[in-house]
């Protein structure tokens, strides 16, 4: 019986060894990484999609009819002072047509 009972104990060691080295592996750190290292952060949230607007065929259009905001002074002289250089203006020829244009624009 002695036989007996020292299998019976051993067997009871081994699975005693076997149960507490679980928590072990569930502490698994893989190769190049480490312990210190922070968790992973969570996925962003999927992106929302949305329906395009479908255009009516009975619906009249709608358009913007504001015009475009106007161009600044010195933009309007800087325009004008290239459009005399390009129609071979001279420099006081140029002063006159820009100051002209500038002003009509």
């Amino acid at each position: 019986m002695s036989a007996m009972r020292r299998v019976t104990t051993l067997t009871c060691i081994a699975v005693a060894a076997l149960i507490s080295t679980d928590p072990a592996l569930a502490q698994f750190i893989p190769p190049g990484g480490s312990k210190f290292n922070p968790p992973l952060p969570q996925p962003p949230p999927s992106p929302k999609i949305e329906v395009p607007v479908v255009p009516q065929l009975d619906a009249p259009p709608r358009q913007n009819y504001q015009p475009p905001p106007r161009p600044s002074f010195s933009d309007r002289v800087t325009n004008c002072l290239e459009e005399a250089a390009a129609a071979g203006l001279g420099p006081a020829d140029r002063e006159a047509y820009s100051r002209t244009c500038a002003n009509s624009r």
